[in-house]
């Protein structure tokens, strides 16, 4: 839909283009005309009295080589004769440019005739020069009178030639004159109608693009002040306006459909949230409850029978105390109502926990414990250390045949509290922990714990996530296969625990 929205949409700023070019154009194509108009009126009145100008001319550079002429003859200096030949080179120039052929134009004629007679009048006057020359006085004086009379019958062909010439070119500069006053007044009138035009053209395509800009200017100030009850605007152009327009029409409607939803949705939103509190309140107590309560009853009965065996080998003070341990373990599992304890509370319970754990297995297992802050008011749910631990020994350190060890350290950080349990066991693979850590592992993939022990790792992240209410409050390292794991639980301090 873009791409065909975009192939019949013509940007406005071609459409602006487009209108000053036009404009441009138009009055540059009138100028070029009205010149060009003027250029050849111009060139036809400089035409007019160009043939007087040039017989003009042509009189004054025979007077020219006559003057030189007689100026030589009589004073015969070499100047007067050097002047001589260049005013009957200059004098021969111009009289060649006149008509030389025979046509039946009177103008013609008079100007071969005269062109005849000049040839003529040169031949005489070289001759005279020729016979100054040569000291010759008698022959010179014939050449010279010859000459003289010749000059004086072109002058006067030349005078009429021009008075003729200057009789028909008044005229035709007189209907000159009065077409260059027509074009005059056409130039004026074209000019101002091209203005006009180019004006009234470029008014009505700002218009076109005002008169939008204006409609949607004021139609934002109206939603702007919350009425929404608008009318759309129409979509008259095929541009950016169009697009805007368009757009901004779909808005008023999507925010009119928002606004109802929003009203329809408010009642049932206000009756159903106290209802969706009370139902996630009871969600997450039920789902700590009903982790929590995922005890292994089978270690029950291990740990009576080792006590049995125990008291059968032993005197009666170890009995005592492993009863006391194991009596203290399932009573702190067993109590109700108590989702909630101390993070004292659980590090007591792991040291029943390894106790009990050592009695069975002759004290195979290590355990130290690093605690660095103070433990009693830190809140924590319940049944999470204790099978973190299980879960070291079942799946770590168990086969290692009394160089297995736990490491117990509690240590603060910022405003937080950290549980580290660590063991030198079999280590977990970066794949496991992703796996156990987002709570994908598959059911063939979870190891099975020894004799049915103990609550799961998906277990106690599900419990300590929902407790927290935080995905980085528990976090799982290990450096590889062998390498042993880490297991770094994140606590909120606090100075008040109900338990």
């Amino acid at each position: 839909m873009k791409n065909k929205l975009s192939q019949k949409m013509i940007p406005l700023r071609l459409k602006l283009s487009g209108i000053f070019i036009m404009a441009s154009i138009l009055i540059f194509v009138v100028n070029v005309m009205l010149m060009l108009g003027i250029n050849n009126m111009s060139v036809k009145m400089d035409r007019v009295y160009r043939d007087n100008l040039a017989l003009n001319e042509l009189s004054g550079a025979l007077d020219d080589v006559q003057n030189n002429m007689t100026e030589y003859l009589f004073t015969k200096t070499t100047d007067s004769l050097e002047d001589y030949y260049k005013s009957a080179q200059n004098y021969k120039d111009l009289y060649q440019t006149l008509n030389g052929k025979v046509t039946g134009d009177k103008y013609d004629m008079m100007e071969r005739n005269i062109r005849n007679m000049s040839e003529q009048y040169l031949i005489l006057t070289d001759n005279a020069i020729e016979a100054k020359r040569k000291r010759n006085v008698e022959e010179y004086s014939m050449e010279y009178d010859k000459a003289t009379e010749i000059r004086n019958f072109i002058d006067t062909y030349i005078n009429s030639l021009n008075n003729e010439r200057f009789k028909n070119n008044s005229i035709f500069f007189s209907m000159l004159i009065a077409d260059f006053r027509v074009f005059e007044i056409v130039s004026m009138i074209v000019m101002f109608i091209a203005l006009v035009g180019s004006a009234i053209f470029v008014i009505a395509f700002t218009s076109s693009v005002t008169k939008p800009v204006n409609n949607l200017a004021v139609a934002a100030d109206e939603v702007a002040k919350g009425n929404f009850e608008i009318e759309t605007l129409p979509i008259s152009s095929n541009d950016e306006l169009g697009v805007v327009t368009g757009a901004f029409n779909k808005m008023v409607v999507s925010i009119r459909q928002y606004i109802e939803q929003i009203k329809n949705n408010m009642e049932n939103e206000r009756r159903l949230k106290e209802n969706e509190l009370k139902m996630e309140t009871s969600l997450k107590d039920a789902q700590l409850k009903y982790l929590q309560a995922q005890i292994n009853p089978h270690f029950l009965f291990n740990t009576l029978n080792a006590g049995a065996q125990l008291a059968m080998m032993e005197d009666a003070e170890k009995t005592y105390n492993y009863i006391q341990n194991t009596a203290a373990f399932f009573r702190y599992n067993v109590r109700e109502g108590n989702t909630t304890v101390t993070l004292d509370d659980e590090i007591n319970l792991i040291d029943h926990y390894i106790y009990i754990l050592n009695v069975r297995f002759s004290g195979d297992i290590k355990y130290e414990k690093n605690i660095e802050t103070k433990t009693k008011n830190v809140p924590m749910p319940s049944m999470v250390l204790q099978p973190i631990v299980e879960n070291s020994i079942n799946h770590g350190i168990k086969e290692m045949e009394g160089k297995g060890k736990i490491i117990l350290h509690v240590y603060e950080k910022d405003d937080d509290v950290y549980v580290s349990i660590k063991d030198n066991g079999s280590g977990m693979t970066q794949e496991m922990i992703d796996k156990v850590l987002s709570e994908k592992l598959k059911e063939e993939e979870k190891p099975a714990p020894a004799g049915a022990h103990g609550i799961g790792m998906d277990n106690v992240i599900k419990r300590i996530r929902l407790f927290t209410e935080r995905e980085d409050s528990i976090n799982i390292l290990s450096e590889g296969e062998d390498m042993g794991t880490e297991v770094i639980i994140r606590l909120k301090k606090s100075e008040t625990v109900n338990v």
